[in-house]
C-alpha cells in the first residue's frame, strides 16, 4: 500500500532592510522545518486521466500517437460506431460497453480486458487477452499466453498483421517477443455443449477490411502498412488445418542477428510457397536440447546456454529440402538447427512445442 505524506511548507521569511540581515545584527538562517526535502515523486509531472480514456464517444475517430501514453494504463468506455487508434505501448487496456466499434491498439505489456462489447473489430498486440459477455467480435491478435473468452459468443479470430516504424521498439517496451504469438490457442472458459462459440477467419482475411486505416490528419502521420509480408509480427497459419502433411522444423540460436536471420528465413520459405505455421522465442536447458535434438545434440547444448531460442516451424511438400537448401546457402556462417527428413521433423516439431507450451505455462 502507499504512502501518502502531507508537508506543510512555511513561508520564507522575507528580508529585512539591510542586506538580509534581521534586526539583531545575524543573517537570517532557515530552519530544518524549512529545509524540506525534494522527492522524486514530487518532481514527476502530474498525469490527467482524461488523456488515458475514450469515453462515451460516438460516431468519431480518435486515438493517441506514437509517445502519447508512454507505458501507462488506459480505459476505453461507451463508445458507439468508432474509430479508435492507440497507436503506442500501454500497461492495461480496458474496453467496456463498446459496440460498433474499429479499435487498434498497440503492445499491451499486461491485459487486455473486453467487457460487454458487441459488434466490435480490433487488432490487438498483448500479453493476456481477456472477454467476457461479449458478442460478434472479430480480432487480429498477437497474445504471449492463451487468450482467454467467457460468457462470449461469434468470436472469430486471426494473426496480428501491422506495421509502422515504431512498432518495433513499442513491442520491446512492453515485454513483447514478436515470435510468442498463441493467438489460435483460444480457451473458452464457459463453453456450451454443441456449440462453438469462437472461430478463426478466412486465411486470406484482410486487416483494413475489418480496421481502416484512420482518415484524421493527424493520425494519418503515423506509417502504416496492413500488408502482412510487412507485418512486424510474423503472419502464422496457427490451428488452421495443415495444407500438407510435412513440416520442419528450424531453430536459431542466441546472438546478435537471431530474429533478423529468422525473419530471413520467413521470407525466404514464405515467397517459395511455403506456410509458417508457428514461431516460438524461449530458453531451453541442456536436458530440453537432449529431448528435441536427440544424437544431434551435443552440437547445440553450448548454443542453447547462450540465450533464448527463435523456433519456426514450416509446413508443405519439400520443406525439410528447401529449407535445409536455404541455410546452406542464405546462412552459412551461422549455425542453425533444420530437421534431417520428413519423419524426424514431425517428432521434432512435436518434442519442441510441447516443451515450449509448458515452459511457457510455468
Amino acid at each position: 500500500m502507499g504512502c501518502f505524506f502531507s508537508k506543510r511548507r512555511k513561508q520564507a521569511k522575507e528580508p529585512k532592510p539591510g542586506g538580509g540581515e534581521s534586526g539583531d545584527g545575524d543573517v537570517a538562517v532557515p530552519s530544518e522545518a524549512e529545509k524540506q526535502p525534494q522527492y522524486s515523486w514530487d518532481q514527476r509531472a502530474k498525469i490527467d486521466p482524461k488523456d488515458y480514456m475514450f469515453s462515451g464517444l460516438k460516431d468519431e475517430t480518435v486515438g493517441r500517437l506514437p509517445g502519447k501514453v508512454a507505458g501507462q494504463q488506459f480505459v476505453i468506455q461507451d463508445c458507439e460506431n468508432c474509430n479508435i487508434y492507440i497507436f503506442d505501448h500501454s500497461a492495461t487496456i480496458t474496453i467496456d460497453d463498446c459496440t460498433n466499434c474499429r479499435i487498434f491498439l498497440g503492445p499491451v505489456k499486461g491485459s487486455v480486458f473486453f467487457r460487454d462489447c458487441k459488434d466490435c473489430k480490433c487488432v490487438v498486440a498483448c500479453q493476456q487477452f481477456r472477454t467476457r459477455d461479449c458478442r460478434k467480435m472479430d480480432v487480429f491478435l498477437c497474445c504471449a499466453t492463451q487468450p482467454i473468452i467467457e460468457s462470449s459468443t461469434g468470436m472469430k479470430f486471426g494473426c496480428f498483421q501491422y506495421y509502422y516504424p515504431e512498432l518495433a521498439l513499442q513491442l520491446k517496451d512492453a515485454g513483447l517477443s514478436i515470435f510468442n504469438n498463441t493467438w489460435s490457442n483460444i480457451h473458452d472458459f464457459t463453453p456450451v455443449s454443441g456449440e462453438n462459440n469462437w472461430s478463426l477467419l478466412a486465411a486470406d482475411a484482410l486487416v483494413q477490411d475489418h480496421v481502416p486505416l484512420p482518415t484524421a490528419e493527424e493520425l494519418k502521420a503515423v506509417r502504416i502498412s496492413t500488408d502482412a509480408n510487412r507485418s512486424i509480427i510474423p503472419v502464422t497459419q496457427g490451428r488452421r488445418p495443415k495444407h500438407s502433411e510435412e513440416s520442419c522444423l528450424a531453430v536459431f540460436f542466441a546472438g546478435d542477428y537471431t530474429t533478423a536471420n529468422a525473419r530471413k528465413l520467413i521470407d525466404e520459405m514464405t515467397g517459395k510457397g511455403f506456410w509458417l505455421v508457428q514461431t516460438k522465442e524461449v530458453s531451453m536447458k541442456a536436458d530440453d536440447a537432449r529431448r528435441v535434438f536427440q544424437e544431434r545434440a551435443t552440437e547445440f547444448i553450448p548454443l542453447v546456454e547462450k540465450g533464448p531460442v527463435v523456433a519456426l516451424e514450416f509446413c508443405g511438400d519439400g520443406s525439410v529440402a528447401a529449407c535445409q537448401d536455404i541455410v546452406v546457402n542464405v546462412f552459412s556462417g551461422a549455425k542453425v538447427f533444420v530437421s534431417e527428413d520428413k519423419a524426424s521433423a514431425s517428432r521434432e516439431v512435436d518434442s519442441f512445442y510441447n516443451f515450449a507450451d509448458m515452459q511457457m505455462g510455468m
